[in-house]
């Protein structure tokens, strides 16, 4: 058999590690591409001069730009036959990506447990992005819902690994290169709020809302090589419970982050993902909004820049002045992406 039909859930092996095709150079194309797909407005990654004012060599990509790029290429290995992406734990964006580098990833599966029902079950992978020295920029956990080939298959081991709820904040500390403060520029970067001014428990809803494309969502997964079959085959959608496509899970954080400069416009790199959580689909039509909870604060030992510790909910066709959050022991119906990360402040 020549063709790849993806893995099935016995397939996977605890402890196994995939290398994924194919590297990726990404380029000031992609940049641009992205930018018109997501419209962030965050100085550093706008724009060379801002970048290189306060001590970068030049504008780096939007940290999920890599994300992105590292994620896609684990899909055809680890999710071509997923029902859904459950959550993420253990990210840590190591250093700033650069349009001209080379990006590869490998994961190791660090987890497997059967669903009760014996259809599917879940993987647990920890993937690195390296670039083309195999220098790691970007690694991070995900779980996600995988179908069964045969439901009668055994299964040879299981486990559930135990993640850190919290990334360290001083494992973060270096991935960005020294910066001066002074020279960040608050008219331009369109903010005038720096680290100080944000409080634990503060809440900030981001007004503005963005409306999903069928053919931008396709666009921008196709961006990142993910093949994932739930984005693309309407047809065989139709059998699904939803009947139709499902919009990529990233597509919708990206979205969220964009949002988020409307009240985080000096959050302007993301250090680590804490934890992250689909709560429910998106579908091409709807509309997404997103508001932001200051967690806490992290002095790294730096003078140029600390940590904010947020927590991002994004909904669907609701606004968010109200903060519609966990409703008993689930969700208020519009939620459809709860995101605890860490990002970058001036001081």
């Amino acid at each position: 058999m020549k063709t790849n039909p993806g893995r099935f859930f016995e397939d996977f092996r605890l402890g196994e590690t995939i290398r994924h095709a194919t590297p990726r150079t990404v380029t000031v194309g992609d940049v641009a591409l992205y930018t018109g797909l997501y419209g962030p407005r965050f100085a550093v990654q706008s724009s060379d001069a801002f970048a290189r004012a306060i001590g970068y060599p030049k504008s780096p990509l939007d940290d999920l730009l890599t994300f992105h790029m590292v994620f896609g290429k684990t899909v055809p290995d680890v999710s071509l036959n997923a029902l859904a992406n459950l959550g993420y734990a253990e990210g840590g964006f190591r250093r700033p990506v650069y349009p001209g580098e080379t990006l590869s990833t490998v994961s190791e599966v660090i987890g497997l447990k059967e669903s009760s029902n014996r259809q599917t079950g879940v993987v647990y992978v920890r993937s690195v992005g390296s670039d083309e020295r195999g220098e790691t920029v970007l690694s991070y956990c995900r779980w996600v819902l995988v179908r069964k080939r045969d439901p009668e298959a055994a299964i040879a081991e299981e486990h559930v690994p135990s993640l850190a709820k919290v990334v360290d904040p001083q494992d973060l500390a270096g991935a960005l290169p020294k910066l001066s403060a002074a020279a960040y520029d608050t008219d331009l970067a369109g903010s005038p709020h720096r680290l100080a001014d944000y409080a634990v428990g503060e809440k900030i809803d981001h007004v503005d809302g963005m409306t999903v494309e069928e053919a931008e969502h396709q666009i921008a997964t196709r961006l990142f090589q993910n093949t994932a079959k739930v984005h693309f085959d309407g047809l065989a959608a139709k059998d699904t419970r939803f009947g139709r496509r499902l919009i990529y899970g990233g597509h919708v954080i990206s979205l969220a982050r964009a949002l988020s400069f409307n009240g985080l416009g000096n959050a302007f790199a993301l250090a680590g993902i804490n934890a992250g959580r689909h709560v429910a689909p998106l579908f091409a039509g709807d509309t997404v909004y997103a508001w932001s909870e200051v967690l806490a604060t992290a002095d790294v030992g730096r003078d140029d820049i600390g940590l904010l510790r947020l927590r991002t909910v994004a909904t669907k066709n609701q606004s968010c002045g109200a903060f519609p959050d966990r409703a008993g022991e689930g969700y208020d119906p519009a939620v459809i992406l709860d995101l605890d990360y860490w990002a970058f402040v001036p001081k």
